[in-house]
Parts: structure tokens; sequence; C-alpha cells
């Protein structure tokens, strides 16, 4: 899949919000996230609890199944003129898990950089498609809307620019607000607001309320890593919940996920919405099933029915040529939907063929349009090898 990436901030963000305090505290000094060695992600990422603090994830007294279709595949990826099997690629681009599923069913499981089944792994932005599902979650419980607009679950931007914007706008990435995310400015919004944060546990509120409008709300797709954040203000204030304890509620328990899960928090005890999810893998995979099969757990629909048809389809153009675009926290492409996270982080979903792909990777370089254009053909060689494996 094609894809606009941008998804470096919220990283940047989560990291700095969350530094002042401790989960448990490290025996050696911890670098920024951001500037990790390819040996300290494959350390930190799936124990990122002893690195930053986090919210626990309750699982339920159940299991969702995911038994095996009783044969594995074996894809071939060809790249730069090479081909590579599994192994191949597993190692030349850190790929610490894969796990597909064909009609809920394991046809491909492997683990690398010293990984197992029990391990958890960081989302990074796969973090914001969880969160969809949960905004899907309110609507059904009747806390929340798509029409509902910003400052009414969040009073301090009222007369800002995000006065009037709605939750279906933050979604679709669009407020319309001005802002400038680069990583190396020190001018820009995301290094001013970092600043704040230093000092001001509420700077992503404050800060975006002195940003003026640039575009009309709903009009551009522009990605600003703090309204990911400020969703999750929304979410959380809509449903009078810490968001770890509603995504046990909602997700974890009734479907049946195998691990707790962890969320990473800030000064403030709040989960960065938009980023930092540890799961194992085939929770990853629960995830994308969960989405496949129509948002429901136990025999219970958890988001309204036509949500994940919703936010699975194109909302708005991303700068991707068509059929490729934004939903709502979704990236899509011509045949599937998915979440994406910065290091090689990915669920994949083909729903006509009912394929998930869980990837988790520590890649060297957190987001280059190589990186990603390679993942994109490896994915396409995983669902021809189910393809071909089904007929």
């Amino acid at each position: 899949m094609a894809h606009l990436r941008a998804a470096m901030g919220a990283l940047v963000l989560a990291v700095l919000a969350g530094g002042a305090a401790w989960a448990q505290p490290p025996k050696e000094p911890v670098p920024s996230m951001l500037v990790w060695t390819p040996e300290q992600q494959a350390k930190w990422y799936k124990a990122i609890e002893t690195v930053y603090p986090v919210h626990t994830v309750p699982r339920g007294p159940k299991v969702h199944p995911l038994p095996s279709a009783g044969r594995t595949i074996a894809p071939v990826v060809t790249l730069n003129g090479k081909a590579m099997s599994l192994d191949d690629y597993m190692a030349a681009y850190r790929v610490s898990g894969v796990l597909v599923l064909h009609d809920g069913k394991i046809v491909l499981e492997r683990y690398g950089l010293g990984r197992t089944a029990a391990d958890r792994w960081t989302s990074m932005s796969v973090a914001k498609s969880v969160t969809s599902l949960l905004v899907g979650a309110a609507i059904q419980d009747g806390k929340l809307s798509l029409s509902d607009p910003v400052e009414r679950f969040v009073p301090e931007l009222k007369g800002s620019a995000y006065d009037g914007v709605t939750v279906r706008q933050l979604l679709m990435m669009s407020s319309g607000a001005r802002w400038v995310e680069t990583y190396d400015d020190p001018n820009s919004d995301l290094a001013k607001m970092a600043r704040l944060q230093a000092t001001d546990p509420d700077a992503i509120p404050h800060y975006l309320a002195t940003l003026p409008r640039e575009h009309p709300p709903g009009s551009t797709f522009h990605y600003n890593t703090a309204e990911t954040h400020l969703a999750g203000f929304v979410l959380a204030r809509a449903v009078g919940k810490p968001l770890a304890t509603y995504l046990s509620e909602k997700i974890w328990r009734p479907y049946g996920m195998e691990r707790d899960a962890i969320w990473m928090i800030d000064g403030r005890g709040r989960e960065a919405a938009g980023c930092c999810i540890s799961m194992t893998l085939r929770d990853y995979a629960r995830v994308g099933q969960f989405a496949l099969d129509g948002g429901v757990a136990d025999g219970k629909q958890i988001v309204p029915p036509d949500w994940i048809a919703q936010s699975t389809r194109v909302q708005i153009a991303n700068g991707q040529p068509a059929p490729n675009g934004y939903g709502y926290f979704w990236w899509i492409g011509p045949r599937a939907f998915e979440a994406s996270g910065i290091n090689g982080q990915s669920i994949l979903v083909y729903p006509k063929e009912r394929i998930v792909i869980a990837i988790n990777s520590a890649w060297p370089q957190a987001d280059t349009p190589e990186l990603f254009a390679d993942l994109g053909k490896f994915q396409a060689a995983i669902h021809d090898a189910v393809m071909a494996d089904a007929k």
C-alpha cells in the first residue's frame, strides 16, 4: 500500500510527554526512543514498560482461538531484482514477528530478534487505528458522535482554530489548523510544543489553542501529531475513564486477547492515543480480525454495524494516487486497509479475501519511502502466497 508518512511526531510527543516518570526505574541511562540503536530496539520494544510509564490493559478470562490452518505458506518477495525467502526478508528488515490469518486461521507465524510468542512489542502509530475502534465503541455507547464539536469535550479550545471542528474531522486529520511538523527545526510547532511539555502537563490543548486556521475544517488532509492525542482527550472525557480501561472493557476482555496490553502515558497519566500500545503478535492479529469481523466481540456489536466500513474507506484524499486515501485513522489502499506505524509496525487487512497480516519490526531508520515500499511488496507477496495456497 502507498502511504503519506508523517508518523514520527506521534512518537516524539509520546516520548517527551511521558519522559518525567518511569514504570520501573531503568538500570542504565535511556536515550530518546527515536535514536535507539538496533540492539536497544530489540531489547526495549518488547519491554517498553521498563523504560516509560504505562497503563495496563487487562485481558479477560478467555482467549479468542487462532487455530492453525494445518498448512504454512512460504512467501517469496523480489526486491531490487533479488528473490528473498521469508527468512531472508526477516533478517534483512529486522522483523520480530510475522503472523498471517486466513479465515481466522494461522497460515504463517514466525518470530525473530529473540522475540517469542509471549513477548509484547510496541505499536508506534498502529495505536491510532485502535483509537478509531474505541471512538466507534463510544458512538455505540451513546457517549460520542462524529458531529460533536471538539470543544464540547475540550473547552480549553473554545475560540481557537479548533472551535467548531468535529470529531469526524479530527479522525480525518483535517482540522484545518496550521501546523508545522518537522523534526530538525527548533521553530516548528512540534519543537515548540515539545519544549512547552517540559513544564506544562497540559501543553497539547494549551499550544493547539494558539494555532491559526489555515484551511476550512474537513477540506484538507494534514498530518498533525498533536491532534491524534487530542482525539484521545475527547474520547477519554466522553467515556469518563482512561483509554486503557475502556480498551479493556470494549475489546481486550470481550474479544479474548491472550495477554494484558500496556499503553504509554503522559505526565498526567493520560494514554498517548496516537502511539505506543504494546501487545503480543497474536493480539495484533486479533485486532485485525476484530476489525475484519465488523467489531463484534462475544456475540455483541461493540461498534456501530457500519463503523468498520465507514472508517476503513476513503474519507479524504491524502496526497497519494486514487484509490488510496485516508479513513478514520486508517490508511486505505485499493484492496486493503492498514494500521501503520514507524519502524515497520503494521496490521494489514484484506476484507474480500479475509486475510490479516500482522508484522512487527525494528528498522534501522524509522520512516523512509524505500522501507515502506519494500514492506508493501512483502505484504503483497504474502497475499499472493495465501491466495495460491487457497487454490
